[in-house]
């Protein structure tokens, strides 16, 4: 509430601040830009960690046991050294190029730093464990017995997934992207040290607003249409399932 009135008081009464969206091309491209990465983001986030969460939940119970600790293990290293570690490996004459280079697949190295590809492998290698554990939980109660019934009436193995298996995690799949993409609309160190200023997301032009040139009114109102937008998404996709069955209420076991 402080947020949405301060937005509509600061630096004077009025909607001066919401015009802003209308007026200032900067700001809408700034909105855009947060828009396609994040989406982009969670399009290779939930697909690597589809695959990632049907390895684990099908093999063996001590190999799934190993991959959900190492998985767990990636949520205690912090986004700033995963960012600086892909900062290391993406550089010029990081390990990346030098081994593309190495290997022939390059004449010359690959621009990855301060532009777009740099953020989104930075931002996918982040949230893919935030990916998995939604997808996992939610393949975990699918009934194995289901998928038996499907080969044992003559469908293939690709029939069944297509068919059986992957309808049933379409829950798992909605829950994963809602978490990966809310999650990303507040990415500020990815952006800000692999973009190099060059990938303005919104997060870090909220701090710039509200650091630097003191216009918390425009802070506000940028905060106040994040806090809408996630709250329209998820109004939307309650209209087209239930939200219970998206976050876990819906287990067919």
């Amino acid at each position: 509430a402080n947020i949405l009135w301060l937005s509509v008081t600061d630096p004077e009464p009025g909607l001066g601040n919401y015009e802003k969206l209308v007026e200032n091309d900067a700001l809408a491209r700034i909105l855009w830009t947060t828009f396609r990465t994040c989406a982009i983001t969670t399009v290779f986030s939930v697909g690597i960690g589809y695959c990632l969460a049907y390895a684990m939940v099908h093999a063996h119970q001590k190999n799934q046991n190993v991959m959900l600790t190492l998985l767990l293990i990636s949520f205690w290293i912090s986004v700033l050294v995963r960012t600086f570690a892909w900062l290391m490996l993406l550089g010029h004459n990081g390990l990346v190029n030098n081994g593309m280079e190495a290997i022939g697949l390059i004449d010359r190295p690959v621009r990855f730093m301060r532009n777009e590809l740099g953020v989104l492998i930075g931002m996918v290698h982040y949230m893919v464990p935030y990916a998995v554990l939604p997808l996992m939980a939610n393949m975990q109660t699918l009934d194995p017995r289901v998928m038996a019934a499907s080969r044992n009436l003559g469908a293939s193995g690709v029939q069944t997934f297509r068919r059986i298996y992957l309808p049933l995690t379409i829950p798992g799949i909605v829950a994963s992207s809602l978490l990966v993409f809310i999650l990303s609309l507040g990415f500020y160190v990815t952006p800000a040290i692999l973009g190099g200023g060059k990938v303005l997301m919104v997060a870090e032009y909220i701090s710039v607003q509200l650091l630097v040139t003191l216009q918390w009114g425009t802070a506000a109102m940028l905060g106040t249409l994040m806090l809408i937008g996630v709250l329209a998404l998820l109004w939307i996709m309650s209209r087209f399932m239930q939200l219970s069955a998206v976050f876990g209420g819906g287990a067919t076991r």
